[in-house]
């Protein structure tokens, strides 16, 4: 087996560069309700993030998969896309401190690597990425993965409020701001195509890069919420990525990245909408800054 590629520093701070002008500029941005919480892990989990940046980006990729936004339970503990605890730690050998003296509701607390909820988003697509490719630099040899949106919101009620649920004006300057960096992303890492987790990320990658020369392809969300992802999302999606004419490796043993703990246990049972997304909260609050 080859060597893990070393991180090109140069890289890491172009891409870090990239990410800490978008909590910014969306850091600065005001949103009108039906947005009540507004938390953003670019900003108090820094950290893992940034670490994530510095260990997996590396040019001339294949395949950037993009997400949406943030899940409560995965990239909001822990600055990692589809970020599951269990598997940021155990696949991805990432653990670093994350700001939790953020103003959040009750039920769903900053708690960052101390989470005990399960992201069953995070957990599906980081098990396919291990079991398909063995070993994190396996897979980022080949592939990174980015979100488009780096906010996670919710309602009054305290329901998880996606981007494109946004009221117009909010969503316009938000999509431009996220436009203009995954642009950014683009042009370092140089992908050849950009694989959208879901319609609304792959129409986000269509408008943001349709003067750039990537394809965009598309596969399904691996949400809970999703009956056709609930059927076996490995399998539907790993359909798509054969249309589209992406190489899947064969099944191979995992192994976990040095200095890893030991790979997450098998995905949690999940059958309809995360029980978490109906959590009650009141107030608005900002994401503060980490210590």
């Amino acid at each position: 087996m080859s060597a893990p590629r070393t991180a090109d520093d140069r890289l890491a701070s172009s891409l870090i560069r990239h990410a800490r002008r978008l909590s910014r500029a969306v850091g600065a941005m005001a949103f009108s309700p039906p947005v009540a919480f507004v938390l953003n892990p670019l900003d108090y989990a820094r950290h893992p993030h940034e670490q994530y940046l510095r260990t997996f980006g590396r040019a001339g990729i294949e395949a950037l998969f993009l997400g949406m936004n943030p899940g409560p339970f995965g990239m909001a503990q822990t600055g990692v896309p589809f970020g599951d605890v269990a598997m940021v730690r155990g696949f991805l050998g990432i653990d670093a401190p994350v700001a939790t003296a953020v103003t959040s509701h009750p039920r769903r607390p900053i708690l960052g690597f101390d989470c005990p909820r399960r992201e069953v988003s995070g957990t599906r697509f980081w098990s396919w990425a291990r079991d398909r490719f063995g070993t994190a630099d396996a897979f980022f040899d080949r592939c990174f993965v980015w979100n488009h949106c780096p906010l996670a919101f919710m309602e009054e009620s305290g329901r998880n409020l996606t981007p494109d649920r946004l009221p117009a004006a909010s969503r316009d300057a938000l999509d431009a701001a996220c436009d203009e960096a995954l642009r950014s992303i683009i042009r370092t890492l140089a992908p050849s195509r950009i694989i959208g987790v879901g319609d609304h990320a792959a129409k986000a990658a269509e408008r943001a890069c349709a003067s750039m020369p990537v394809r965009v392809d598309r596969i399904l969300h691996p949400s809970p919420a999703s009956p056709a992802a609930n059927r076996g999302w490995a399998e539907a999606a790993e359909a798509q990525l054969r249309a589209a004419g992406f190489r899947i490796p064969a099944v191979i043993r995992a192994t976990p990245r040095a200095g890893a703990r030991a790979s997450a246990p098998a995905e949690p049972a999940a059958v309809g909408p995360d029980p978490g997304r109906s959590a009650r909260v009141r107030g608005r609050s900002r994401a503060s800054r980490p210590t």
